[in-house]
This record gives structure tokens, C-alpha cells and sequence, in this order.
């Protein structure tokens, strides 16, 4: 370990300099917004509410908290630090503390780019979406008609109008993986639309995205405020809550809990992007980096909280009215079965009439073959990510009253919390190109930036074909995920053995006035390490346990529309290992060129003695 820390011996790092002309943040408010703006994404509103009504409700808070104390904030704190003291982009940071770490920086670079392809196509569905909403009706609250205008189109009646419109209107999807089929044009003019939005914003670096943040950030804690006072006004509200928080602590004894607790607060706080080691990379190098890694972190968790709060009220209206709906179809059935009058059973006496029917009339009843309708069962439909977004969540705007509105608010706060983690992910990428100083100095940083996005946006076309969101699919589960744990924990195997624990908190106390209490320092020397290698266990396990399988979108499966699972194809799989591979490959690829590099110095300093038996190492 010595010799690999030996690139630091000397006490004089890059942040001493005084004439440092590396680029400055306004103020404090911006770079705390900046990283609020980053942790705080798409995840919070359509992840952890899921995960808290699949995990026992309010009883998913225990290991979600025990995660952020014992590993969330510690390896935030370390990469603040870190960026911070070093005055580099991730690439240079692990350089810099060792030459034989600097796989773990090229690994972030690609991680940040991989993970900007995709998300930025989310973005480009929330444009198409936030586009559409400027209509009333909404366009997908109902069906359109036919080709030969002599009906409505049969796959639409089959499904409902919000599944309709997103995997026909908007994706077009395939009914195969194998099946790429055409671009799709509105899309990929969004796509272009979303890369020019994110070039004007980042196009003089934190420049310009420290003056876009102020909106990017701040803009969805409004809107949440508003779906927030709406969403308790509404029928059923109370009924989402109460669902939503309801502890049920006989769940925390499920391992699978406390992996995805881990995993959401990692993936929350945006950790071994190398998008946070840029950000404090521009702080003063004497900045209290504890104190900003708490407050951020806990900002982060208690916006996934109060995301959640909104979020159920609405979906519990949305329950409501499912529950209410399924009752009339029922009312209607029995009235037509039993030649009662119309309105003559109403929805409170349904219950009652439901018993005494099915006692004394129980063949007739059977023939009916009514709905099951239990407010619970239309609780238990969850759904995360898109399908809570552009299907559940749109399907509840819908019965809202203005519903266009609340339509256009709702995505246009996806599109500013997506922009702002955008601004943090090509950090990520761009920082370490301008500091590694590949190109030369004549090149301006607008162009660099400029070259960078359009690389993006080509590669990004696939995702406007219409397996395109099969193939999201993949990259948000095999680009990121595995890759990023293997970096955490050799950030922080980097950080306490490598560089050396006592000699990071000696630099921790030169930036914040005090040293690293007990806490900080067995987090960071053994439970956050035990943690990850815990978690990158468990992964790897449940990885090799369960074959990865997709769900079809097919109108002529023949249970339609409920999704056909399907397996992925070999060639699918093998681009599915390589996704998980390239990044982290270049840990070990790294560590052996260079370890072979000093060999070769080794052996050109080495000259024969006079003898020819021995050599003298000069």
C-alpha cells in the first residue's frame, strides 16, 4: 500500500495553489443547489414511493435510514472531500492518489456517459408528454378511431386509453426485441430538442448550469408543494396514505428489503458518478464539505419523503375512483340482470343488495360474473419508474378537475428534476476531458462541450426505435448498476488504505477546522466496505438466481393486454454483460499497465555488473 500511495508524498496538493485558476462557484447556495439538483432525480418521485408501499410502508424506513447513516452520507462525504481538497474531475482525483486507481476514474467517465444516453431519452418521453398536455381533452383519455373511421381502434379498447397512447402513440413499441423496426420521428425530435436544452445549459460549464439551477432545482419543490395541497383535497387521499405509511414490520425480516434500501439510497444520492467530485471540485478548497454532505443528504431523503406524500394522495384518488367504477359496472349489471329501476341502487346500498342477491339469487349472481371490487386490491397496483409516470400517474390526472393543467405542472417537474441530474451526469463526463487536457488550449470549451452532446444524442437515436425502450431498459438495469458498486467500494478501499485514513482526515481538518469524529472514521475504514462487498454479494447472487426476462407488448398475445414475459436473446445478453463489464474493466486494466509500466522503468534503470551475474539497480 505504501508504494502505491508513494505519488503523494510531498504535502503540497493542487487545491494549495494560489493562483489556481480553476472555475468558481457564485456562492454557496449554488453549489448546494447544484448537488441537491443532481441526488434529487426522477428516482425520488417514481422509485421510492414504490419501494415504500411494495416493503411494508412506513416499515421500509428502517433499513432505508440505517443505509443513509451507515453508507449513504459517509461515501458522500468522502467524495465532497475528496473533489474538494484535489481541485480535480474524477479521472485526476484517483490519479492523483494513486496512478493505479485511475481505472476507477475512467470508469465513472464511462458510467456518466452511459447513464446520460438514456436518461436523457426519459426526458425526451416527458417533452412528448409535457407537449401533449396543452390539449383538452388530454390525448390519452381517449380512444382515437379506426383507419376506416367506423369505430374506435380495437388494440386501445382492449388495453385502456393512458396504455394506448404511450406504448402506441408515443413508443410504437415492437412486439419483439429482435424486431428494431423504424425511428420514430416525434421522438427523435424531442431527443434533439432535449440535447439542445442540456448544451445551452452546461455550454460554459458551471457558468452557466450554476445560473439554469436556480430554476431546474427549485422549480419542482413548487410544483410538489402544489400536487401536495391538490392531491389532500381529493377523494381517497386519506385511503393512499394510510396505505402508503402503514408499517408492517414482519417485512424487514426479507433480506431482499434491506438490499433494495441499500441500493435506493446509493443510487439517491447519485454516488461514483464522479458528477459530485467535479462539483466540489470548484468549491475554495477550505469549505466545510461535512457539513454540506449531511445537509444535502438529508435534503435528498426527506424529498423522497415528501415526493411520496403527494404522490400517494394522488394515487389513492386514483384508487378511489378505479374502486367506484368497478362498483357501477357492477350496479349496472345487476339492474339489467334483475329488471330493477334505474338509480335504484345506489353506491352505499351496494354492499348490502351485493349479500342479500348473491343469498338468495346466487345462480343468477353467478352468471353475472361481476368484478371483484376491493379498495385494497386497486392499492396493491403499484408501479415504478415509467409505468408510474406515464401510465398509473396519467391515468389519474385524468379525473382530476383541470386536468390539462395538472398534466403540464406534473411534466414539466420531471423534465426540470431529469435536467438538473443531467447537469450533474455530464459533469461527470466533461470534467475530466477538460482537465486531462487531451485536446489543446486553442480548443474552447464551447466547442469541446458542443462535439460532446452530438455524440450523445447520435448514440441515443436507438433508443427513438421502436425497441427503444426495450433497450432502456437494459442499460438502466446492467450500465450502471453493478459498475457503480465496484467503484464506491474502491473509492472508499481508495481513500482509508490506499491514500490513508489518518492522512485524509488530517485534510479534512485543514478544510472544515475540525478533525473526523469516531463515526466518520469507522464508516469509512470498515462498514462501508463491509456494506458494499455485502450488497455487490447479494447482486451477483440474485443476478446469476433469476434469468433476465422482458416484458413483450404484444396485441396478439392471447392474454393481452397484460405483458408478455420473454426471455433476452443470447446475442442481448452478451450486449448486456458488456454494458456491465466496459466500465469497470478498466480497473484491473489500468492497475496492470501501469504495474507493467513500472517494470519496464525498473528494468531500463538496471545495468548488468562486471561480472554479468548480478545487476546494479541504479
Amino acid at each position: 500500500m505504501a508504494m502505491m500511495s508513494s505519488v503523494l508524498a510531498t504535502d503540497t496538493l493542487p487545491g494549495d495553489s494560489k493562483d489556481d485558476e480553476r472555475p468558481k462557484w457564485d456562492n454557496k447556495f449554488q453549489y448546494i443547489l447544484s448537488c441537491i439538483g443532481f441526488a434529487v432525480g426522477l428516482g425520488n418521485i417514481w422509485r421510492f414511493p414504490y419501494l415504500c408501499q411494495t416493503y411494508g410502508g412506513g416499515a421500509f424506513l428502517v433499513p432505508y435510514f440505517v443505509a443513509l447513516i451507515f453508507e449513504g452520507i459517509p461515501l458522500f462525504h468522502i467524495e465532497l472531500a475528496i473533489g474538494q481538497r484535489l481541485r480535480k474531475g474524477s479521472i485526476g482525483v484517483w490519479s492523483t492518489i494513486s496512478p493505479y486507481l485511475k481505472g476507477v476514474g475512467i470508469g465513472c467517465f464511462f458510467v456518466s456517459f452511459l447513464v446520460s444516453l438514456y436518461y436523457n431519452t426519459i426526458l425526451m418521453w416527458v417533452l412528448w408528454y409535457f407537449l401533449n398536455s396543452f390539449q383538452s381533452p388530454l390525448p390519452w383519455s381517449f380512444c382515437p378511431l379506426n383507419e376506416n373511421k367506423t369505430g374506435l381502434v380495437e388494440e386501445c379498447q382492449l388495453s385502456n386509453t393512458v396504455n394506448y397512447f404511450w406504448y402506441r402513440q408515443t413508443l410504437n413499441i415492437s412486439a419483439d426485441i429482435n424486431e428494431s423496426g423504424t425511428p420514430q420521428w416525434w421522438l427523435a425530435m424531442c431527443l434533439v430538442a432535449c440535447w439542445t436544452i442540456v448544451y445551452i445549459c452546461i455550454i460554459r460549464g458551471i457558468e452557466s448550469t450554476g445560473k439554469a439551477i436556480y430554476f431546474t432545482a427549485l422549480f419542482p419543490y413548487l410544483v410538489l408543494t402544489v400536487f401536495l395541497i391538490q392531491g389532500l383535497t381529493l377523494p381517497g387521499a386519506t385511503e393512499g396514505l394510510i396505505y402508503l405509511f402503514t408499517p408492517n414490520m414482519s417485512i424487514l425480516q426479507n433480506p431482499r428489503v434491506w438490499l433494495d434500501a441499500a441500493t435506493q439510497i446509493f443510487f439517491s444520492l447519485s454516488l461514483a458518478f464522479g458528477g459530485h467530485i467535479a462539483y466540489s471540485s470548484y468549491n475554495p478548497p477550505k469549505n466545510d464539505c461535512e457539513k454540506d454532505a449531511v445537509t444535502i443528504a438529508v435534503v435528498n431523503s426527506m424529498t423522497s419523503l415528501y415526493a411520496s406524500i403527494a404522490v400517494f394522495s394522488v394515487l389513492g384518488f386514483k384508487a378511489t375512483n378505479d374502486y367506484w367504477a368497478c362498483v357501477d359496472r357492477n350496479i349496472i349489471s345487476i339492474i339489467n340482470e334483475f329488471d330493477f329501476p334505474d338509480q335504484s341502487i345506489q353506491r352505499e346500498d351496494y354492499l348490502a343488495c351485493f349479500t342479500h342477491l348473491n343469498s338468495t339469487q346466487s345462480g343468477r349472481m353467478a352468471r353475472l360474473q361481476l368484478k371483484s371490487c376491493h379498495l385494497q386490491d386497486f392499492l396493491d397496483k403499484s408501479a415504478s419508474g415509467t409505468g408510474l409516470a406515464f401510465i398509473i400517474f396519467t391515468e389519474a390526472m385524468v379525473h382530476m378537475p383541470g386536468s390539462p393543467g395538472w398534466a403540464v405542472l406534473f411534466f414539466g417537474m420531471l423534465f426540470s428534476l431529469g435536467l438538473s441530474s443531467m447537469f450533474g451526469n455530464m459533469e461527470g463526463v466533461l470534467t475530466p476531458i477538460l482537465d486531462m487536457q487531451i485536446l489543446p488550449k486553442s480548443v474552447p470549451k464551447e466547442l469541446i462541450t458542443a462535439v460532446t452532446c452530438l455524440i450523445s444524442c447520435l448514440f441515443a437515436l436507438c433508443f427513438t426505435l421502436q425497441s427503444g425502450n426495450y433497450w432502456l431498459e437494459i442499460f438502466d438495469n446492467y450500465a450502471a448498476s453493478l459498475n457503480l458498486l465496484i467503484f464506491a467500494f474502491f473509492e472508499v478501499i481508495g481513500v482509508s488504505y490506499v491514500y490513508g485514513l489518518t492522512r485524509f482526515c488530517d485534510d479534512v481538518e485543514w478544510m472544515t477546522g475540525r478533525r473526523p469524529n469516531i463515526y466518520w472514521q469507522v464508516t469509512w475504514k470498515i462498514i462501508s466496505p463491509l456494506l458494499l462487498l455485502t450488497i455487490f454479494i447479494a447482486y451477483i447472487i440474485l443476478m446469476i438466481l433469476k434469468q433476465p426476462t422482458y416484458g413483450s407488448w404484444d396485441p396478439q398475445y392471447d392474454d393481452f393486454p397484460i405483458k408478455q414475459e420473454k426471455f433476452y436473446p443470447g446475442w442481448v445478453q452478451v450486449v448486456s454483460v458488456m454494458l456491465s463489464l466496459l466500465p469497470c474493466i478498466w480497473i484491473p486494466g489500468i492497475a496492470i499497465f501501469q504495474l507493467i509500466n513500472r517494470r519496464k522503468r525498473k528494468g531500463k534503470n538496471s545495468w548488468p555488473a562486471p561480472d554479468g551475474k548480478n545487476s546494479i539497480n541504479l
